[in-house]
């Protein structure tokens, strides 16, 4: 049976849906009201408040700490200085992606480690004969996503940290009300925001200070329901839906290479040796089958298909996460993972995966879709990713 957060007693006042789901064995708010409009509303207009606490929290210290690191992910460690985030991936030994998540240095061997699943067992596999401490603070550690444009001006009134000269993917530690935090430019919706790390304790206390200054900003708590939507938008990849762990793989089709989806920048292959190098140098000489993309469907070719039938097309609300499948012409090439209506883009847009040579920007693909029980295919466009990528998410926040 799920649990609350460190949050819960403030969270579940606010929830006047009752719209709950389990995540990682808590209790998650999906929307506080009726519809989630006004908490997307928020992310992309305002300031929006996410208990992201659920997520897999993990310490590494000890002389072999960065050894450690450097031999899981497949990105180069020894390039991130102390202070810097990293979104990152890791592997099998074949080269199939486990999980993803970010790292935080905190120190020259201190690193803070996030999870989408359990890893604990993972990591000390490969920690064996290292002078490496791995704990897992899942339960000892809240956290806050605070996200939208107006998120660094709450911030600073405030956070006793420096927040105005705060980079993309860095972290500062300060306090708020008195606890101590610490707040990295990071998160899930890709725009302007940040994340925030507090003892499990004090979580309420921050949360309170955070809420009574965001009167001002029109702060909302959101659930995960808009959350999805922005992650979409942003092109963000969310593990059991856009692709799967090889860990829980049944068939060879659903492990992915990184460079199947997207992640390839994040293979430093020139660095010392890491779980699945082998395997991903044959990837980067060779290429592989598939690709994630992102595609834009035509609205106006939708409607068409329910005027046949009378009827007229309603923008979906929530994103749906019911993979379909994806043609050229009448051979299926793929399959879309996550589609959802963009408020902000006034499209209907979704993340796919499909084979390597329909890929290309441009390239014209359809798309199924159900109407009366009937199947459709709707003409769908290859376009850049992310859909949505504001310049505020990045620039010195004003």
């Amino acid at each position: 049976m799920p649990i609350g957060t460190a949050f819960h007693e403030r969270t579940f006042p606010l929830c006047q849906s009752l719209n709950y789901r389990e995540w990682s064995g808590y209790y998650t708010v999906s929307a506080y009201e009726v519809h989630h409009e006004h908490e997307y509303n928020a992310i992309r207009n305002a300031a929006a408040l996410i208990d992201i606490t659920p997520l897999y929290k993990y310490l590494l210290t000890g002389r072999d700490a960065t050894k450690l690191v450097n031999r899981v992910i497949t990105r180069d460690i020894n390039k991130v200085s102390k202070g810097q985030v990293i979104y990152c991936c890791w592997c099998d030994e074949q080269g199939k992606v486990i999980d993803d998540g970010t790292i935080t240095r905190l120190d020259e061997n201190r690193y803070r480690w996030t999870a989408a699943e359990p890893n604990l067992r993972w990591f000390h596999q490969n920690g064996l004969n290292m002078d490496v401490d791995i704990e897992d603070i899942s339960e000892r550690m809240a956290a806050l996503a605070l996200q939208g444009p107006t998120s660094a001006r709450l911030l600073k009134t405030v956070a006793e940290a420096e927040i105005t000269n705060l980079k993309y993917f860095r972290m500062t530690s300060g306090k708020i009300a008195g606890i101590p935090v610490d707040i990295s430019r990071t998160g899930y919706t890709g725009d302007l925001g940040y994340e925030i790390w507090v003892d499990w304790k004090d979580a309420v206390k921050v949360w309170d200070a955070i809420t009574v200054a965001g009167r001002q900003f029109d702060l909302h708590p959101t659930g995960m329901l808009a959350l999805d939507v922005a992650r979409v938008e942003a092109g963000l990849l969310l593990l059991d839906v856009d692709y799967t762990s090889s860990r829980k793989a049944l068939i060879p089709s659903q492990k992915y290479s990184p460079y199947e989806l997207g992640f390839g920048k994040m293979v430093h292959l020139q660095k010392d040796n890491f779980i699945g190098r082998s395997a991903l140098i044959k990837d980067e000489k060779q290429g592989v089958e598939r690709q994630l993309i992102g595609l834009e469907l035509d609205w106006i070719e939708i409607e068409a298909l329910y005027e046949r039938l009378g009827l007229t097309p309603s923008a979906p609300s929530q994103t749906s996460r019911v993979h379909v499948p994806v043609y050229s012409g009448n051979r299926q090439v793929g399959k879309a993972t996550s589609t959802t209506w963009s408020p902000v883009l006034k499209k209907l847009i979704a993340l796919a995966s499909v084979e390597t040579a329909y890929s290309k920007l441009g390239t014209r693909l359809q798309l199924e879709i159900t109407i009366e029980a009937v199947r459709e295919k709707a003409a769908a466009t290859v376009v850049k990713m992310p859909f949505f990528n504001p310049a505020r998410k990045t620039a010195v926040p004003v």
